[in-house]
């Protein structure tokens, strides 16, 4: 006798309901999830107050933590200040301190009008949030080579004063030098000679301007932080300068 076929073995259907197409339910509420963190953020952001100011700003305090050259931004409110019908109208939509400060920067700018064209070279005013920096070639403040004040340097000194005494800001001093080496008995490096002359220039405003003496510091850096690449002589006397930091007394700054 032929051996009959095995039959299929029967399974016992599930009692579990037929999966439901698409994607799982438990993928709807996670999208759900993101979608609304996601308008979270865009509410946030659109709340935070956008500067590019503040970024670059941000940007150069970094550079300058690391070791690099020092960034500050010039703020567009303060540089853009041609006619007095300017200056009012920006003075409507800038805040209390950056009003001083454009004051600031107006006073020193109306103080080098009256000085010949010599006298000028080499002198520049920027600002950022939180203070002025004038600056002035090592040429009209300094001898050649050394820290003793030459004939023009209380003329340009006297200048500081007059603002430090219109406006109650504190200053940093600070001396710079280009990038040939310097050797003498008194100055071995440009890190002696650039902090001598920023020492030497507050110690004039200090003492011959009657200037709080805590209002006031002086800092040397040498080459380190060169406004001008060191490729030429003409760049190397831009890099011989002084720069009075004029900043507000709730910063600290150096």
């Amino acid at each position: 006798m032929a051996k009959q076929a095995e039959e299929p073995v029967r399974r016992k259907p599930s009692d579990a309901p037929p999966a439901d197409e698409g994607l799982p339910p438990w993928m709807a509420t996670f999208a759900d999830m993101m979608t609304l963190l996601l308008c979270f953020f865009v509410l946030l952001l659109s709340f935070a107050e956008q500067s590019e100011q503040k970024y670059r700003d941000a940007l150069g305090s970094i550079k300058g933590a690391f070791g690099a050259k020092e960034v500050r931004a010039v703020s567009e409110d303060m540089a853009q200040f041609s006619t007095s019908k300017t200056a009012k109208k920006m003075a409507a939509n800038i805040s209390h301190d950056e009003r001083l400060l454009l004051g600031v920067v107006m006073r020193i700018k109306s103080l080098l009008e009256d000085e010949d064209i010599k006298l000028k070279e080499g002198m520049g005013v920027t600002a950022d949030r939180d203070g002025v920096v004038f600056s002035a070639n090592s040429a009209a403040l300094f001898k050649p080579g050394s820290a003793e004040l030459g004939d023009g340097a209380e003329r340009v000194l006297d200048k500081v004063v007059k603002v430090l005494k219109d406006y109650k800001l504190n200053i940093v001093v600070r001396g710079h030098t280009d990038d040939k080496p310097v050797s003498s008995p008194r100055y071995p490096s440009n890190w002696e000679l650039s902090a001598a002359r920023a020492a030497m220039a507050l110690n004039y405003i200090v003492d011959e301007g009657g200037i709080e003496i805590n209002r006031a510091k002086a800092v040397g850096y040498a080459d380190t932080r060169p406004a001008h690449p060191n490729d030429s002589d003409e760049n190397r006397l831009k890099n011989q300068r002084v720069e009075f930091y004029l900043h507000m007394p709730q910063r600290d700054a150096w």
